[in-house]
């Protein structure tokens, strides 16, 4: 039988985080099957693990050392032959999955090792010895130990503790579990067995793959199969769904409901990402003063919002008849979720990206989206949501729970340079067009736009080389009537002269080039009557501030400059 993931996965721990694999070069039972027992007993809820035998483990990358070991076919034989009788020395009895796979023209044996249904688990702490001493054994980061008399305590409390996904759901029959689904799962994971569906018996396969369980004569669906597989789970875990609202005006105004986002899980990932990206996630390229690189900067990093939003899943109360709610407002978007986190777990340690989990609530399904890399493991989330909203310059989220812990909410905030303001709507009609007015309007435009061009790249607004990125990101926030009113006074306001300057030194060029461009003598009261006054204003900027009568002086037009010559053209075009 083919194993259920992708063997090169569990050989790289790429897809299952490396304390749930254990590499064993060779058969050694005593230490097999205390890691079984504590597999077995999964005390922390994190969906038990898996026994390599064949393979020598790579200490420093605590992975699969290439080429692998081997068994011989004999070694194959006889392993298989005492672990029927060792599984029964398991109290109560437990089987673990037993694969034999191919890598490196070598065969190796895989035992998967699920939690188990009847837990606590225990097994004699050397398995070969006559007189056996039984002991309970729990995983403790990547070894497998003696469970002290608390967490002996803990285990046994837990015994009727199954997780809700790993449930049978007695309200379910086995054909709703769709095969197609399952079979399209098995080959985007890579898995052989994806080869197998529709030879093997439907209950074989769902058997070996733990999505089923029960007598012969009852068995149930469980209830992580039903979330994946079924193309209606809404109808076994009700408001299994995604709620979209979007309030442009706020809470107080007006919203509006998108059509819920149903069927099973992976699809509703699929498709709330889908829509969220092509709704919310806006790029700009920005060049940075003093940089020789442009940068890309989102309204939100697409990385933070698939984090939440798989997470929602991962870890939602799926008894609570509550959809996962996303509110969209003009700056801000908000994730709610039913089923809050680990009472444990200080609200201020999200902000630290310091959140450790004891026990995961839905650790089967969270195993699916592992291997569909829809998520990287185990506390990853906020880490990973806080560095791609940092690498961004993106504000921290704001995260909130209540005092019982009965929701999870994140809110992330739009990056400053797409933040929606008022319009800019100054009254044109009372403005005197002269340099002082012009000036005035243009500081008012450029306040306005302060998080364009402090927020992308700070000091540029001084620096008439780098503002040529900026000004359609200033200009595109006026509107229609708004730009040609304000083209319009420019137009009247200023002498013709005045353009070609301004548009003739987007170059830095000297003050005999630029007179002789507008085909005057270079003499003092030129200078004083058509370059002096534009310096004097700040459209203007020397090249060598410090030495004012330097020989090698030039002069560049700013950005308010370049702003006044796009105006310009804009009232010409």
């Amino acid at each position: 039988m083919a194993l259920h993931l992708n063997i090169e996965d569990l050989l790289s721990a790429r897809t299952v985080e490396s304390d749930r694999i254990e590499y064993k070069q060779g058969w050694n039972p005593d230490a097999i099957y205390r890691s079984i027992c504590a597999f077995a007993n999964d005390f922390d809820n994190i969906g038990g693990g898996y026994i390599v035998i064949g393979v020598k483990e790579d200490e420093t990358t605590r992975t699969a050392l290439r080429p692998v070991e081997g068994l011989s076919t004999k070694e194959l034989a006889t392993i298989q032959q005492k672990m029927i009788g060792f599984n029964n020395l398991l109290n109560p009895v437990y089987n673990p999955h037993l694969f034999v796979e191919t890598v490196d023209n070598k065969s190796i044996l895989v035992l998967w090792v699920p939690g188990g249904p009847n837990r606590p688990y225990q097994v004699p702490e050397v398995i070969t010895a006559r007189e056996k001493r039984y002991f309970y054994f729990i995983r403790k980061y990547a070894n497998s130990v003696k469970a002290n008399l608390e967490e002996q305590q803990e285990l046994i409390a837990l015994a009727n503790q199954v997780p809700f996904d790993d449930r049978p759901n007695t309200q379910a029959s086995l054909d709703k579990i769709s095969m197609l689904l399952l079979k399209d799962y098995l080959q985007k994971v890579g898995s052989r067995l994806a080869d197998q569906v529709g030879k093997l018996p439907d209950r074989e396969l769902l058997h070996q793959m733990e999505l089923i369980s029960g007598p012969n004569e009852h068995i149930f669906p469980r209830n992580v199969g039903l979330m994946l597989f079924s193309e209606k789970p809404e109808s076994f875990f009700p408001y299994t769904q995604v709620e979209i609202v979007e309030f442009p005006d706020g809470d107080a105004g007006a919203f509006y409901e998108q059509a819920p986002i149903t069927g099973p899980i992976t699809r509703q990932i699929e498709r709330t990402l889908h829509f969220l990206k092509d709704k919310l996630v806006k790029e700009k390229v920005v060049k940075p003063a003093h940089k020789a690189e442009s940068i890309r900067i989102y309204s939100y990093p697409y990385q933070a919002i698939e984090e939440i939003v798989v997470n929602a899943f991962y870890h939602r109360d799926y008894q609570q008849r509550e959809p996962i709610e996303i509110r969209i407002y003009a700056n801000s978007i908000i994730f709610i979720n039913q089923g809050g986190p680990d009472r444990s777990i200080r609200l201020d340690a999200f902000n630290q990206g310091q959140v450790r989990s004891r026990r995961y609530r839905n650790r089967r399904l969270g195993e699916f989206l592992k291997e569909l890399e829809l998520t990287e493991g185990r506390a990853t989330g906020i880490p990973t949501i806080l560095k791609a909203l940092k690498d961004n310059g993106s504000p921290e989220p704001r995260f909130y729970t209540d005092e019982d812990h009965t929701f999870f909410e994140i809110e992330l905030f739009i990056h400053p340079a797409f933040k929606a303001k008022m319009p800019f709507s100054p009254d044109v009609s009372s403005i005197k067009w002269d340099l002082h007015g012009i000036d005035t309007i243009l500081n008012q435009l450029i306040e306005y736009c302060s998080d364009i061009v402090g927020g992308i790249a700070e000091g540029i607004a001084n620096k008439a080389y780098d503002a040529d990125n900026l000004l359609v990101e200033i200009t595109g926030t006026l509107n229609e009537d708004v730009a040609g009113g304000i083209a319009g006074g420019i137009a009247r306001g200023l002498a013709d002269n005045t353009f070609k300057v301004l548009d003739f030194a987007r170059d830095a060029s000297s003050r005999k080039d630029i007179l002789i461009h507008l085909s005057l003598v270079n003499n003092a009261n030129n200078f004083e009557n058509y370059i002096q006054p534009l310096v004097s204003t700040g459209w203007l900027t020397m090249t060598i501030p410090d030495k004012p009568t330097s020989p090698n002086q030039k002069y560049q037009t700013t950005l308010k400059g370049r702003l006044i010559v796009k105006f310009l053209k804009l009232e010409k075009s």
